[in-house]
């Protein structure tokens, strides 16, 4: 089901949000919405976690998984050509979202479901409703420019 448009995240961002959601080396990282495969392989490359992107664009998913080889990441990033309401989400330690506030609305149950207690939710520029974040930042891209600033949420499953 298609639920958000592509629009990846400039990496400056997303390396904020890796930050922020404290990301360690050995954790379960996953991107729902894994676009050209940016975040997970940030995610492996830099910040030593076990990286896992679900794109449902079969042209998305293989540009990026030829990353992933490209960059020697294959046995640390999966990239999952599929829906991501039919991947399982137990074993996710930290959960990546830049999808919408309607999408993440559609998304909610099954993160709570299935997401263990204090798995890290860090949201690109959409909260989730009805969930109340343990942080949110305004992040300047630029700061000599001044914009474009993005709202980064950050969410600890209770």
């Amino acid at each position: 089901m298609f639920i958000a448009p592509f629009v990846p995240s400039p990496l400056p961002v997303v390396r904020y949000m890796l930050v922020l959601a404290d990301l360690k080396p050995g954790e379960v990282f996953f991107d729902l919405g894994a676009g050209d495969g940016r975040t997970v392989i940030m995610a492996a490359k830099e910040f030593g976690a076990r990286a896992v992107g679900v794109e449902l664009r079969e042209d998305l998913a293989k540009k990026a998984l030829s990353t992933v080889h490209e960059e020697g990441l294959q046995d640390r990033v999966t990239i999952v050509n599929g829906d991501i309401f039919s991947v399982d989400l137990t074993s996710a330690d930290v959960v990546f979202l830049y999808l919408t506030t309607s999408a993440n609305e559609k998304i909610k149950p099954k993160l709570e479901a299935e997401l263990k207690k204090g798995v890290r939710v860090v949201s690109h520029d959409y909260e989730i409703v009805g969930w109340k974040p343990v942080k949110v930042d305004n992040f300047c891209e630029n700061p000599k420019l001044g914009y474009p600033t993005h709202t980064i949420y950050l969410y600890r499953k209770v």
